[in-house]
């Protein structure tokens, strides 16, 4: 546990596919009152283009550049107007060595939502659009190159609860200004 919680403005959520970020981080912000910003929504909003069509039309190094680009844009809206928000990050965001030196820089709390890949196989199998889940040993392998990245994030809840007890966790953590219901 962290010997000095303070309160973090700027919070973003990360880990697998499928792990329930972009819900978490929807019904975390609504929470609290705060805006909530998908970095794959702000991607494809640049874009017009789907995650999927991305990958398919101009690769992942391409989406990686857009990525990287979309998450500066959020940050720097942050700094420039300082006012708090939540961000659901794509999976694999923070295994870009560039991104996480971005979001350290700027003081990010960064919550990882770990599920049991058996839970985030399950998810996955029933969305078509996932660029990067091709298979089962794919699948396995990509989120074991990613899990020290994961690993690095300041806290951890398990996110293989229903989405209100993944909730209550994050809120749980203290680092966010009191919420009054």
């Amino acid at each position: 546990m962290h010997a000095e919680i303070r309160h973090r403005r700027l919070v973003c959520l990360v880990g697998f596919m499928g792990s329930g970020k972009s819900t978490a981080a929807a019904l975390v912000a609504r929470q609290l009152g705060w805006p909530h910003v998908d970095l794959d929504k702000r991607i494809a909003e640049a874009t017009g283009l789907t995650i999927p069509e991305i990958f398919a039309r101009m690769g992942e190094p391409e989406f990686r550049r857009i990525e990287r680009e979309q998450l500066q844009r959020i940050v720097g809206e942050f700094a420039e107007w300082q006012k708090p928000r939540i961000v659901s990050l794509g999976g694999g965001t923070i295994a870009q060595p560039l991104n996480m030196a971005v979001l350290r820089e700027h003081g990010a709390a960064l919550i990882w939502l770990q599920c049991p890949i058996e839970e985030l196989m399950l998810r996955c199998a029933v969305v078509v659009d996932r660029p990067l889940f091709r298979d089962e040993a794919s699948f396995r392998r990509l989120y074991q190159e990613r899990l020290p990245t994961y690993e690095m994030a300041d806290y951890r809840v398990d996110s293989s609860a229903e989405p209100a007890r993944v909730v209550e966790q994050i809120l749980a953590l203290g680092i966010f200004p009191r919420v009054t219901a």
